[in-house]
């Protein structure tokens, strides 16, 4: 079964931008794993990642927004814990 990933994202703040690029990274690394990355507009500075219904990352709680490697990361533990993400799984 694919996996659906939700981007909550502040219409105020303009992060549009933002998580369309995450959801674009995402679409790239997960093609086959993934069925939806839905963008879901809102307000009040959100900014907030879930798979499948479960949150993975809030900014409010987080204190900011997900590191690209980081995001990937979160994101394969949920939809395929197996896989080698190549550079973004080594450490710096």
């Amino acid at each position: 079964m694919s996996s659906r990933v939700t981007i909550l994202y502040c219409t105020q703040c303009q992060w549009l931008l933002r998580a369309s690029w995450m959801a674009q990274e995402l679409l790239s690394t997960f093609g086959q794993e993934l069925g939806e990355v839905a963008l879901i507009p809102g307000t009040g500075g959100v900014f907030r990642i879930a798979v499948d219904g479960e949150q993975i990352w809030d900014r409010k709680e987080q204190d900011g927004f997900p590191e690209i490697t980081v995001l990937k990361q979160l994101v394969r533990d949920r939809v395929s814990p197996d896989r080698d993400l190549g550079h973004s799984d080594r450490k710096a």
